[in-house]
């Protein structure tokens, strides 16, 4: 099986791939599952990972007793906070030293278009960044490198963490056992990915119709 037949088939079968990692790691399951969010977070390299389908799929295991549904939302609202807080930090480091008036890529006008976005739009974006799988990987590198105050963006962070991570542990939990969605949850999952996915994709064509300078 390929590489990418193998995320495909873990993203279709959270259920039991999950349910597999706590029987053979058990209480280091919450470990694993915080290095998956802080990374999906936390590392502008991995926004493949997942994220809303997998807080969803622990929270369902949570509501059968595998796991505790209050342990998943406080250690991955934090897991969420530290990622995007470390991808932030890496933002604002090398912002400055890569986006340069005679770079070709990184040129400082794109710098400061972001620094002008982040202080109209900063904290709106942050937090509805979390609910866009692959641009919450980006939005706290691009908050860094916009240089958006530290204070200001910490405060929309854990907002933005604590909604998005309790949103789709507890919506397990209290709807992921359904009949409904036991028969049919490969589809459940298919459903979260590709309705997260339209807002950026709605948003990328009414940009390309009515463009800002």
């Amino acid at each position: 099986m390929s590489f990418f037949s193998q995320i495909i088939d873990f993203f279709l079968h959270l259920d039991k791939h999950l349910s597999q990692i706590i029987s053979d790691y058990g209480g280091w399951t919450y470990g694993i599952l915080f290095l998956t969010i802080f990374c999906e977070t936390g590392l502008v390299v991995t926004p493949f990972l997942p994220g809303d389908s997998l807080l969803f799929a622990a929270g369902a295991l949570a509501a059968v007793g595998a796991l505790n549904p209050h342990y998943l939302f406080l250690l991955l609202a934090i897991a969420g906070i530290l990622g995007n807080t470390a991808n932030y930090s890496i933002g604002r480091f090398i912002g400055p030293k890569v986006f340069t008036s005679n770079s070709r890529f990184f040129k400082k006008q794109y710098l400061e278009k972001a620094n002008r976005f982040y202080d109209k739009h900063g904290g709106k974006a942050v937090i509805i960044g979390r609910f866009l799988p692959v641009l919450r990987t980006f939005v706290p590198f691009v908050a860094g490198i916009g240089a958006m105050t530290y204070a200001r963006y910490t405060l929309f962070n854990v907002i933005g963490s604590a909604l998005w991570v309790g949103l789709f542990v507890y919506a397990g939990y209290f709807f992921g056992n359904l009949p409904f969605i036991q028969k049919n949850f490969s589809l459940v999952i298919v459903v979260i990915i590709v309705s997260s996915a339209i807002p950026p994709v709605v948003e990328y064509f009414r940009q390309r119709r009515h463009p800002k300078t």
